[in-house]
């Protein structure tokens, strides 16, 4: 009888295995990993991967409909959409038969969402957003600076290698970030980049629903995000939907032919995004521009095909849940399908209806830039609404460090460049949704062009602390932090934040390890933006320039309760100001307070201002 027992306990933990293994061998991969229950769009697309899982039927438990099964030439994928509508959070089990007999199954959570998850507040013109670069922001774990199953290992004597910055180094530095005034952290994107060599800035991702193990774990992000909130503070993902890695897992085994955009040779887009908006553009070079890929190691997504397109949104969706996100920034905006891109920021602010997405629109020209945000006239003209909240402003981040740098003005030099910028404003649906800012991790930096001149840089900062918008700027600036990408590349223009590392002589994230030129930069900043948290007029307020005369540019700010008046020396030598134009603006004011000196100052008839310098006045 014992020996019967076990030979039936053996039967039953070899059947177990068997199972199991079977399963495992069927079921590669699973995406979304799981779900949500109570989501607006009760339609949820899973897509199957394994061996051969294409030959098997599949069902599900719990009543759960199955709305569509969709297979492609590669019998690896089997995509599955089911309709969790009024299913609650729970465990669903998915079988997989073969001759009406199961042959596999497959475990799928239904989780519960945060509460008020759709009602979640996100960034705005009340926020200052500090960009990170987090390879070389700060090594918080130097564990994890080299990873077993990622080809690129940490090697920071190579300018263009991995740092070993992580998101251990963010969350440990968030109250210096908090310190300067910043409110809200966009980080250049954190999920795995298996390239060979300059991974380290993540544009090319391999795995788009893991982070980086270099950088962390997905509970770390989720951590990260967590601890962001404890501060008030909130995170920004830079969301790509143009391109992937050349490394990224599906490369290998391509779900169907139309997945990425492919032509007969090698093709690369010819970045002039004009043509996507010009009534007169031909159909390849439209072709080209938004098929061609952006560089040889970044396959370009195919947005059209639907299978894509939910694969894109859901992931956003799952992201935005599972991390508890406050707004994506979103690369390469685009160089994809506008039509496709409108559904999917569509798709994303249905479910999130205060969620905000600024998406990267490196254009020049006024009328290009505001075709792209939500409910724009311009691009109404074309039927065309992209429901893209905000748009970064790249005319007015062209003119800061060649304005600020023109001591002698003419027709069209110095801070009348401020004036024509904002004179455009009529084109934009919401000039208050538009981020605003002088660098970023792609562009040359603002104090290597200002040749570190102090009085510049706090001329630039001034002017994104009170015009319209969200201001962002980039790490290291407000330290004085340089680099020139004419001479070093990216890799210049990306360095290492000084006492991120164990071992660095320099620490500036502490105000006693900054150098006395550190200091100069880091106390200006933080006065300016901290005071800038106070300031309703400087958030939401309406603006009033006037045409800059003599190198100087005066603006008001206000509300029906606050006025801010800036004024503007761009001059290398001394000016005075006469008041007596600006009646209609400063009314019954007496006078104003600057906000960094203290200083009063009397409105009556004139003021008088140092060489290279503003003012912002609280009027009283």
């Amino acid at each position: 009888m014992k020996n019967q027992k076990t030979s039936l306990i053996y039967k039953l933990l070899l059947l177990v295995l068997l199972f199991s293994a079977s399963a495992k061998a069927q079921i590669q991969k699973v995406e979304p990993p799981f779900w949500y229950a109570g989501m607006k769009n009760s339609e949820l697309q899973i897509m199957f991967y394994g061996k051969n899982i294409a030959q098997y039927e599949a069902s599900v438990s719990n009543n759960v409909v199955i709305k569509n099964v969709e297979k492609t030439e590669n019998p690896n994928y089997l995509f599955v959409t089911i309709d969790t509508k009024d299913v609650k959070a729970s465990e669903l089990v998915f079988s997989f038969k073969n001759n009406n007999k199961v042959a596999f199954k497959q475990k799928y959570a239904l989780k519960e969402r945060r509460a008020n998850s759709a009602d979640r507040k996100s960034y705005d013109s009340s926020d200052l957003m500090y960009l990170i670069m987090p390879d070389r922001f700060a090594n918080g774990n130097p564990k994890n600076d080299s990873d077993v199953s990622l080809t690129e290992k940490g090697n920071r004597q190579d300018p263009s290698g991995r740092h070993g910055g992580d998101i251990e180094g963010i969350i440990k530095n968030l109250d210096y970030i908090s310190s300067l005034g910043a409110t809200t952290i966009w980080s250049t994107p954190l999920c795995e980049d298996n390239d060979k060599q300059h991974s380290y800035h993540t544009y090319g991702q391999s795995d788009v629903y893991k982070i980086d193990p270099r950088y962390g774990t997905n509970d770390d992000y989720a951590r990260l995000s967590a601890e962001m909130h404890k501060k008030n503070m909130k995170l920004v993902m830079d969301y790509v939907t143009n391109h992937w890695g050349i490394t990224h897992w599906m490369m290998k085994d391509i779900p169907t032919k139309t997945w990425f955009n492919q032509f007969e040779t090698f093709t690369q887009t010819h970045h002039r995004r004009e043509v996507i908006t010009d009534i007169h553009a031909s159909q390849i070079d439209q072709e080209v521009c938004v098929d061609g890929w952006f560089v040889p190691s970044m396959p370009d997504l195919n947005l059209r095909n639907p299978l894509v397109a939910k694969y894109l949104t859901q992931n956003a969706i799952w992201w935005i849940e599972f991390a508890n996100l406050d707004g994506f920034r979103v690369d390469t905006y685009n160089y994809s399908d506008k039509t496709a891109m409108a559904e999917w920021a569509k798709s994303i602010t249905n479910e999130y209806p205060n969620f905000n997405i600024v998406g990267e629109i490196w254009m020049h020209n006024q009328a290009n830039l505001a075709f792209w945000q939500k409910d724009s006239k311009i691009g109404a003209i074309e039927n065309y609404n992209s429901n893209l909240p905000s748009v970064m402003d790249f005319t007015l981040q062209s003119q800061i460090t060649s304005a600020f740098s023109e001591d002698e003005p003419n027709w069209d030099s110095g801070l009348i460049k401020f004036y024509n910028n904002f004179a455009m404003d009529f084109l934009y649906p919401n000039t208050n949704n538009i981020l605003v800012f002088a660098e970023n991790h792609d562009t040359d930096r603002m104090n290597e062009k200002f040749k570190y001149d102090l009085p510049k840089y706090k001329l630039a900062m001034t002017l994104l602390a009170t015009v319209r918008g969200i201001p962002q700027i980039y790490y290291g600036s407000e330290i004085g932090m340089g680099g020139d990408k004419g001479k070093g590349g990216d890799a210049d223009i990306r360095r290492d934040f000084p006492g991120g590392w164990a071992g660095d002589k320099n620490n500036a994230f502490t105000k006693e390890g900054r150098t006395p030129e550190q200091a100069a930069y880091f106390d200006f900043s933080a006065k300016l933006f901290n005071w800038r948290k106070t300031n309703e007029a400087v958030h939401f307020g309406k603006m009033t320039h006037y045409i800059p005369e003599n190198n100087t540019y005066v603006y008001f700010r206000y509300t029906d309760n606050k006025t801010v008046m800036v004024v503007f020396n761009n001059n290398a030598k001394e000016q005075v100001v006469k008041t007596n134009r600006f009646k209609e603006s400063i009314k019954n004011f007496k006078s104003g307070k600057d906000v960094i000196t203290g200083k009063t100052f009397d409105l009556a008839s004139e003021i008088t201002l140092e060489p290279k310098s503003a003012l912002v006045l609280e009027l009283e």
